[in-house]
């Protein structure tokens, strides 16, 4: 019987446990943080064994195969030592692909990951079986366990791609790249472009690649490290043949000489940045043969995602925006790019190594007072200082929430878009962006 050993006990990691379990593997969950009484009860009810507050290395180093949950960093001196004995170390989307024959579709990209991935299964929902996995919801593997999907759409981050090895994907979708998490990459932008990439290493040309032709690292990239599979770029500048494009107001998707045109008026959800996510979407769908009219309905029913651009309440003609989801500069400039009125901004957490400058011309525009939002708050005093009247520090989201509402005006917008993760302050931007809008229910 081979061993699996699982390193980490949250959605991923305790998916994976009962999918190794399920194909006969001897299963071993090991966390060293405290694993959730939810997940204890999954794994005691199926008598997997765990252990958490620990990493026992007598129970781990004599392991067929790890998979290690993405939150684990490759430095970490357990993770050396298992790659040093030569044990193979897989993420859970390549563990768990393998025991399905499913038609899967990857979504990586440093921004818009959640939405496009939640709007590309909104779409394909309405025509066909499919799960939506990966970094959101339910785990892929334990997906695979209770009810195998035909088809599923996976949400992939680079640290899930770093651990792939075989993971192949039918249509692998590119959104963009910009500096991000570059503290698990030695902080070489490089090594981090590099790993989104992998999403097509082992496409052949019956796979698809779909990617935005607008982003210089992404097409710089392709022409020095092509890669096999079908191109199909999307982009709002340049007409495309095979692919998508903006003509005028109307998104137009061609694939195999079948052309689908939609007018971006009608889209649910708001900003430049959305018609590249509606675009890659709806080119998944055009691919997998969904229908045009429910293409065009989908796009314009979809409700959005929470934490991202989140409209919570209209106070007193302001309204409040949780952007909670917002963990780095990139995500953020799209933001304040959608601003529409005088924003009060609240920002701030730890920071990733982040240089603020593509931020300044909105800040300048758009900004009229920052909150800062976090632990350590000099590298944003230092950057935006002097570039708005008003600018207040504090540690409590209830206390930013009260200042916002003192300095806003009607007709203005206050936008929770911290550019940073959440971690200083919070467990996750989850638990941040729920606790706005509590506090702003509680004004």
């Amino acid at each position: 019987m081979k061993r699996l050993v699982v390193l980490g006990g949250g959605e991923s990691g305790v998916g994976t446990a009962l999918l190794g379990r399920a194909k006969g593997y001897d299963v071993f969950v090991s966390d060293k943080g405290q694993i959730k009484d939810k997940y204890k009860e999954v794994l005691i009810h199926n008598e997997i064994e765990f252990e958490d507050g620990e990493h026992s290395q007598e129970k781990i180093l004599n392991a067929d195969i790890v998979m290690k949950s993405p939150g684990i960093p490759n430095k970490a001196p357990l993770v050396k030592h298992i790659r040093a004995i030569g044990i193979p170390i897989v993420s859970e989307i390549e563990f768990a692909s393998k025991f399905t024959d499913a038609t899967l579709v990857a979504i990586t990209g440093s921004n818009g990951k959640t939405t496009t991935a939640s709007l590309t299964h909104h779409v394909l929902k309405q025509d066909m079986k499919v799960g939506l996995a990966g970094n959101i919801g339910e785990s892929f593997a334990k997906q695979i366990v209770e009810n195998d999907y035909p088809n599923y759409v996976l949400e992939v981050s680079s640290f899930q791609l770093d651990d792939i090895h075989e993971f192949k994907p039918k249509i692998a979708v590119l959104l963009n790249i910009t500096p991000d998490h570059l503290d698990r990459y030695d902080y070489e932008f490089e090594n981090y472009i590099q790993s989104k990439f992998k999403i097509a290493q082992n496409q052949t040309q019956d796979d698809y690649f779909i990617y935005d032709a607008d982003d210089p690292v992404i097409t710089n990239w392709l022409v020095k490290h092509p890669v096999q599979s079908t191109l199909l770029p999307f982009s709002l500048i340049t007409p495309i043949e095979n692919g998508a494009y903006l003509d005028n107001d109307n998104i137009k998707i061609t694939i195999d000489n079948n052309q689908i045109i939609m007018p971006t008026a009608n889209l649910a959800l708001e900003g430049k940045h959305n018609i590249k996510n509606a675009m890659a979407a709806s080119t998944v769908a055009h691919l997998l043969k969904i229908r045009k009219q429910t293409i065009r309905e989908s796009l314009e029913n979809f409700q959005g995602v929470e934490h991202r651009l989140e409209h919570v309440l209209k106070i007193n003609k302001v309204q409040y925006i949780n952007d909670s989801k917002a963990t780095n500069v990139n995500a953020t400039y799209y933001a304040l790019e959608s601003m529409d009125a005088p924003t009060v901004w609240i920002v701030g957490g730890e920071d990733k190594g982040n240089d603020y400058q593509e931020l300044f011309q909105f800040v300048n525009e758009k900004v009229k007072a920052i909150i800062c939002l976090g632990v350590d708050n000099e590298k944003l005093m230092d950057n935006f200082g002097n570039m708005v009247d008003i600018i207040v520090e504090t540690q409590f989201v209830s206390e930013a929430v009260k200042i916002a509402y003192k300095i806003a005006e009607a007709g203005d917008n206050v936008l929770l878009s911290p550019a940073c993760a959440s971690f200083d302050l919070f467990e996750n931007y989850e638990d941040r962006g729920r606790q706005f809008k509590d506090a702003v229910r509680n004004l």
